[in-house]
């Protein structure tokens, strides 16, 4: 609640949103006109929450999909308005659908809730069907202009968003390869590389040779990822057992951290100090045994293909690198919406239950505050639909800033009108300032976002005509009676996510077994790079999920502290195996072993299976069967030779990570409910 985060401030988006709202606004006062400017002005409110400083074109694909749904919930608002039972209807539906959109990514969840409060704010303006489809036409008017500011810089700066997430994520393995990878910790620059995946993916469709030469830096990092993540645990290796290779392997990851970080520099601001010298001193370290040698050449390869890539080379040598890459596997976008959607229509899912909850909860919201005979009375199920959130931090923290932040707004309201003069030009200035602020620092903290946007409505409604006295006395009435309804809606069913974390561990589990998989059927002769990309991200999405579940679950009041102890052993045991799995996988990639045989496949079919039997048993299910002896298979792919000196070290991590998790979910399953 006291958090600022300053990374999510941008003046640039605050300005260009704050110029979409305030220009329909200035021409409509100017031509007589603020009704239908001010319903414009709503249209570019609404989208300009869907802007943002990602690729272009992944913005331009939510922008203009979010033009279209806020004019649709204006259209749908307006016309079942004339109908009291088919508004609350209408409303509790829509609600419903917003619910069930937090299975999907932020932005489409975000959507789902404006376009919610849309709806909700238009039934209270009932309209004819030209009148309703002449006020969508002016919201998706709005909508369309504030996507136009946001992409107008398209044409200039193409590619800057790419270049700037890329830069980002070598800045970051940059830091990784200058500083000891603990095994407990997630994998380097997880976060910054799932970000790269994703706004990356919005160049599927765009074959021009700049954004191949991104989808090959991508490929690229991922893969010194890899290698970092092993020579750090060789190091590791080495430093325990006093070789004089770790001093080797550190000068090494010394010379690859600054070659990194001058890749980040040349792709931010075309800016690196002479890597020539950088690439000479990594050729002339010294490796051995082979298995170093082995990741330090791999790592130097890739390094030179990246910083030749983010060099901004000639037309014709990205197109021999297009050439020469084109068999390399891209990667692939998320899940399918559509199927998770589908997966989640379950009483078992806290999506549903929060869908069911939400929609129930504003239908009953619009009724009383219209049988109440509420002035203004949409913004009671309005309230009720910010507020309710699927979790119990996310409902309460922003339970009472909407209710404070809201008060505050009003009284910052109040006092504008009390001391300066009544005049549409000043109150369009003043519209423009909040918006302002609203899209540049509302981001960062809750509290700040609900005191401006509640001043801006009230100024809005001045703009019309509407007493401002009025206004702020129907906004604070019906946003206190929303708010306690909603807080009283989760205490009476809560989703407490104590009862949904040990899924999402299941769910990382079953994630690392088909990562795995796909590993040793590449060991085995049978690989298959789209799939192996796709089970890679699959992982670490149930990562990503993992941990964000576990800090809720931190969060929750009334969590026993040794289920918090827990799951962040088991987490902190599921890292290690995925650190060991990162680094087989990379050994993998210079050849599979010389003879893999029945030993290594035994090994490998008793991993999948005890990766399968623990999900299982987090599941509730899954306690009879007998668990396989890893550390006896591990013994005799030692003893059978079919496995070279780095696979053996791994497979015996991996063993070591899965091992120890057993015990640990075993003591997990045998406490006692609220233990």
């Amino acid at each position: 609640m006291l958090r600022f985060e300053t990374g999510k401030m941008s003046v640039w988006v605050g300005l260009r949103n704050a110029i979409g709202l305030a220009l329909p606004l200035a021409l409509g006062v100017a031509m007589g006109q603020p009704a239908g400017a001010v319903i414009v002005s709503l249209g570019s409110l609404n989208v300009a929450f869907a802007d943002g400083l990602d690729p272009y074109r992944q913005r331009a694909r939510r922008m203009s999909g979010a033009c279209v749904v806020i004019a649709a919930a204006v259209f749908c608002g307006a016309l079942a308005g004339n109908f009291a039972p088919l508004a609350v209807a209408v409303a509790g539906l829509w609600a419903f659908g917003a619910g069930m959109l937090v299975t999907l990514e932020a932005a489409r969840a975000n959507l789902g809730v404006f376009s919610l409060a849309v709806v909700v704010i238009f039934t209270g303006r009932p309209a004819g069907f030209p009148e309703a489809a002449l006020c969508a036409f002016l919201a998706l008017c709005g909508g369309l202009l504030q996507t136009a500011l946001a992409l107008a810089l398209w044409p200039v700066q193409r590619y800057r968003p790419e270049r700037t997430v890329l830069a980002h994520l070598f800045q970051n393995l940059a830091t990784a390869a200058a500083s000891p990878i603990r095994a407990h910790e997630p994998p380097p620059a997880t976060a910054q590389s799932a970000d790269a995946q994703e706004s990356l993916a919005a160049l599927d469709g765009d074959h021009s040779i700049e954004s191949e030469r991104y989808r090959l830096l991508l490929e690229q990092a991922e893969r010194s990822r890899l290698c970092l993540v092993t020579l750090s645990r060789l190091r590791t290796r080495a430093q325990r057992e006093d070789n004089p290779i770790g001093g080797t392997i550190d000068r090494f990851l010394g010379t690859a951290s600054q070659l990194l970080g001058c890749i980040g520099g040349l792709l931010r601001d075309g800016k690196c100090e002479d890597a020539s010298a950088l690439i000479e001193a990594l050729r002339a370290i010294p490796g051995e045994p082979r298995d170093v040698r082995i990741q330090m050449d791999a790592l130097s390869r890739q390094l030179r293909i990246s910083l030749d890539l983010a060099k901004n080379a000639t037309a014709a040598d990205g197109a021999a690198f297009a050439k020469r890459e084109a068999s390399r596997p891209r990667k692939l976008r998320l899940r399918s919406a559509w199927a998770t959607l589908r997966a989640n229509f379950s009483l078992h899912s806290a999506a549903m239950r929060h869908a069911i909850r939400l929609g129930a909860c504003v239908a009953l919201g619009d009724a009383i505050g219209r049988g109440l005979l509420f002035q203004r009375s949409y913004w009671l199920p309005m309230t009720i639909a910010v507020i309710l959130k699927p979790d119990f931090t996310g409902t309460y923290s922003r339970g009472l800033w909407r209710l404070s932040g809201t008060f505050v707004g009003l009284v910052l309201a109040t006092v504008l009108f009390h001391f300066l003069p009544p005049n549409p030009w000043l109150e369009v200035v003043l519209i423009a300032a909040l918006t302002f602020v609203l899209r540049w620092a509302g981001p960062a903290n809750y509290g700040l976002f609900v005191v401006t946007i509640s001043a801006l409505v009230v100024l809005l409604a001045a703009v019309v005509g509407q007493s401002p006295e009025a206004t702020i006395h129907a906004r604070a009435l019906n946003t206190f009676v929303g708010g306690v309804l909603a807080l009283l809606a989760y205490w009476l069913w809560p989703t407490w996510e104590r009862t949904r974390v040990a899924e999402a561990l299941a769910d990382l589990l079953e994630a690392y077994r088909r990562y795995f998989h796909g590993e040793m059927e590449t060991c085995f002769g049978k690989p298959d790079p789209a799939a192996q990309d796709r089970a890679r991200l699959d992982a670490r999405l149930a990562r990503s999920n993992m941990e964000a579940s576990f800090d809720r679950l931190a969060a929750e009041p009334g969590t026993p502290p040794r289920q918090v102890s827990d799951f962040s052993a088991m987490l902190a045991s599921s890292h290690a195996f995925a650190h060991a799995a990162i680094a087989l996988e990379s050994s993998l990639l210079e050849g599979p072993p010389a003879a893999p045989g029945e030993t290594l496949r035994v090994f490998a079919r008793d991993v999948e299976r005890t990766l399968g039997m623990l999900a299982a048993r987090l599941r509730g299910g899954g306690g009879g069967e007998d668990a396989p002896d890893l550390r006896e298979n591990h013994r005799r792919l030692v003893e059978s030779c079919e496995a070279n000196a780095l696979l053996a070290v791994e497979a015996d991590r991996i063993t070591n990570s899965l091992n120890t998790l057993r015990e640990q979910v075993a003591r997990f399953v045998s406490q006692p409910p609220g233990a």
